[in-house]
């Protein structure tokens, strides 16, 4: 090879190293714009928070038809220490999900993603199911003493515990006898019992907890009622559908585990929620 094809060749190589390096620096450039947002026209993720006594696996029926319809759902563990604890582990939770969210929450867990959606504005909808719904300043146990009171409050048993740094405390649990009477009374008994020894108890404190912040006075609200809940008042929760300003409220002959009982019912209104963020 002659000089000058050296030269030429050493050229070539150069300019394509060049160009190598300045595809490398747009790439990523413009990958991480992109990072953190939803593709147009995505599906929203939807998180659905279980209530008192329960666990994540009480919406499996409704995580298997939201699947199926195609939505990227999470269903994680609350707490159910009390609303300053649950809510602030939902939110740093909420936090770490890419794009628009629909957040739903069943029983206690209304309170909990009322708060904990307060300032997230990916959170497009919230969805109460058999749900409470407090305002600020307001706590469970203000708001339902408004109404009549319902068969499981007769149905509590306490127990003490102890935390690993010595404070003490009360969980709530139902009694196992009682629970399919007044929390699941249309579902079998055997599955009902199966709840009863499954359940998960809750701190006695998150009953007088407070709401520091109530997201569904900024937000779009879905709210679903069961008729025959005997576990939060049907007319508090038609009461707080109103309130919310909800922009549907369905109803349905359904104990206060719509969520298992119904769940195509339950599934119809988050998807409605889904396709009303403005996101699809």
């Amino acid at each position: 090879m002659t000089a000058s094809g050296i030269v030429k060749s050493g050229e070539g190589r150069l300019a394509l190293a060049v160009a190598v390096l300045a595809a490398l620096t747009v790439v990523p450039a413009h990958a991480a714009d992109g990072v953190g947002r939803a593709p147009e026209g995505q599906k929203p993720t939807v998180v659905l928070v279980h209530g008192a006594f329960a666990d994540g696996s009480s919406w499996n029926g409704v995580v298997q038809r939201l699947q199926a319809d195609g939505y990227q759902v999470i269903a994680p563990p609350n707490t159910l220490r009390g609303i300053p604890q649950d809510s602030t582990y939902l939110n740093s939770l909420l936090k770490t999900v890419k794009g628009p969210i629909v957040l739903v929450g069943h029983s206690y867990g209304g309170e909990v993603i009322s708060q904990a959606a307060a300032g997230l504005d990916n959170v497009k909808a919230l969805v109460y199911i058999n749900a409470i719904m407090p305002d600020k300043g307001e706590s469970f146990s203000s708001l339902s003493s408004k109404f009549p009171a319902v068969p499981l409050t007769d149905a509590f048993q306490q127990v003490p515990f102890r935390n690993g740094d010595g404070t003490t405390g009360t969980d709530v649990y139902i009694q196992p006898g009682k629970l399919h009477e007044t929390f699941a009374q249309d579902l079998p008994q055997q599955q009902a019992s199966v709840l009863a020894a499954t359940q998960r108890p809750i701190a006695m404190s998150a009953f007088t907890d407070k709401l520091t912040e109530a997201a569904w006075r900024d937000k779009p609200v879905y709210v679903l009622v069961g008729n025959q809940d005997r576990a939060i008042n049907p007319s508090l929760e038609k009461y707080e559908a109103k309130r919310a300003h909800a922009r549907k409220t369905v109803a349905i002959d359904s104990s206060h585990v719509s969520l298992i009982s119904h769940p195509q019912e339950v599934t119809d209104l988050i998807v409605s929620a889904a396709q009303n963020s403005g996101q699809q």
